[in-house]
């Protein structure tokens, strides 16, 4: 019988190797997996990519994993927001290589991946620093850049429910970058607030089916 709930966030961590990709859901706070970020921290991999909508703030969560040398380079796009200290200190230091995409280019980028397309042309930036010498093309008399698929070797994921067979649905605007981020990685473990009972949750309401997801562990929303 298939059941990907794991028992405790070691088991949830194991095997994310030096060097990974990771891909980290949440728009600012809203929807972010903090627990499985402090996870990855006390798993201790290194030398990390991380692929997220922002670069942290203050100095908990993925500003702590910065902050404490374990990311060579990120992939956002706010790099720059109220409290993103660590980020600064450490890309001023030439210590944090950074990657800016535009918020739609990057979703897309991701949902590429899981869907299996390898690149698509946008817009997008077209003409900007941002994707200066990436080969464009005209489309109907608009200029698009082109742009590749974002994979991950991890996925970080926050979800409102999920059951054994790792369906997920998510609650509002916790539906962000959570699902194309899930779909885009070769490993997804899931934090839920709730674990739903097998055949419970309403086929309609799961955005994540279980096949994208690999490991759940139950985390209870704390107020």
């Amino acid at each position: 019988m298939i059941n990907k709930i794991v028992r405790g966030m070691a088991e949830a961590m194991a095997g994310i190797a030096d060097g990974a990709t990771v891909l980290v859901g949440g728009f600012g706070s809203v929807g972010q997996p903090d627990a499985l970020i402090d996870g990855l921290i006390e798993q201790g991999a290194r030398d990390l990519t991380i692929v997220a909508n922002n670069a942290g703030t203050g100095r908990v969560g993925l500003a702590r994993l910065m902050e404490l040398g374990r990311v060579r380079k990120i992939i956002c796009s706010f790099p720059r927001s109220v409290g993103s200290v660590v980020f600064e200190e450490l890309y001023k230091a030439g210590k944090l290589e950074l990657e800016i995409v535009p918020q739609g280019t990057l979703a897309e980028r991701m949902r590429a991946a899981g869907a299996g397309v390898p690149a698509f042309y946008t817009p997008t930036g077209y003409g900007t620093l941002l994707t200066e010498g990436k080969p464009v093309a005209e489309f109907g008399g608009t200029m698009c850049v082109l742009e590749h698929a974002l994979p991950g070797d991890v996925a970080l994921v926050q979800a409102y429910k999920g059951d054994r067979w790792g369906n997920l649905t998510y609650r509002r605007s916790g539906r962000n970058f959570n699902p194309v981020m899930a779909m885009a990685a070769k490993l997804t473990i899931a934090q839920v607030d709730e674990i739903a009972p097998l055949g419970t949750l309403d086929p309609e309401e799961v955005v994540t089916p279980g096949i994208f997801t690999d490991r759940v562990i139950h985390l209870p929303h704390q107020a």
